[in-house]
């Protein structure tokens, strides 16, 4: 599918991300929506690249593949900020999952309704019900991620997705598992846009700790490792070593390893 945004896009380590602050986010997702309706497009895609996203992307082809497809790409990390800004371009900031979900609930209360696929059962349905307390007439379907992602179970799945007939469908299932998935089950979905949006129903739900709100508000890498450094050393530790590493060669024109 072709990239839908007037932005022009920033080469971070071979990832095209937009940039995009939050309201050309929702106004661009909002012309995906209208395309759709008007049958001028057969659905979109939304994705978003953070540090460990970007890591991903250069080791799994896959991955890349699928975020240089996406209709909108756009930032979700503070990482990814600094490293268009070595590479001498701007981003706007991040836009974390976590944080814009609350602005996407009120954007599309009495306008969109949502399917939010993702994490273990009742977590997304506790992160909806959140939202619906703020935005009560917000619609919203919500389904667990822990379905088979072949066979007859995800055949059901896609088709309780397509008899909601939803605009949005969010799908949270963590890279690179999400981004396969959609890329694998997109025809099959008749949905507008279908975007990937990570854990965020883990941190809406409170089942996962972001940390102090002084602290996620400014390096979101560094209060996760603080709540589950067990889990989460490796990933932000050595991953975000690597990141710049890559992000030096790019700069210096050697390309990055994959």
């Amino acid at each position: 599918m072709p990239r839908d945004t007037a932005s022009q896009p920033v080469d971070v380590l071979g990832v095209h991300v937009d940039a995009l602050d939050l309201s050309g986010l929702l106004g661009a997702v909002d012309t995906l929506i209208l395309k759709h309706r008007s049958h001028a497009d057969t659905g979109a895609t939304v994705a978003y690249v953070n540090v460990h996203v970007a890591n991903e992307a250069v080791v799994n082809e896959d991955v890349r593949r699928f975020l240089n497809a996406a209709d909108i790409c756009y930032c979700d990390g503070a990482g990814i900020v600094l490293g268009a800004r070595l590479l001498g371009h701007t981003l706007p900031g991040r836009m974390t999952g976590a944080d814009w979900i609350w602005d996407l609930a009120a954007h599309a209360e009495r306008r969109y309704h949502l399917y939010w696929l993702g994490s273990e059962p009742g977590v997304t349905a506790a992160a909806a019900a959140l939202l619906q307390t703020r935005h009560p007439a917000l619609q919203i379907t919500t389904d667990h991620g822990f379905h088979a992602k072949t066979g007859p179970e995800n055949t059901a799945l896609l088709e309780r997705i397509n008899a909601a007939r939803p605009d949005i469908v969010l799908v949270g299932m963590g890279t690179p598992v999400q981004e396969r998935w959609t890329a694998e089950n997109r025809a099959a979905i008749d949905a507008p846009v279908v975007w990937v949006l990570g854990a965020t129903a883990d941190f809406v739900s409170g089942k996962v700790e972001r940390g102090p709100a002084w602290l996620h508000q400014r390096q979101e890498w560094l209060a996760r490792l603080l709540v589950d450094p067990r889990r989460l050393w490796k990933r932000y530790l050595i991953g975000n070593a690597f990141f710049l590493l890559r992000i030096a060669r790019q700069r210096a024109g050697a390309g990055f390893t994959r």
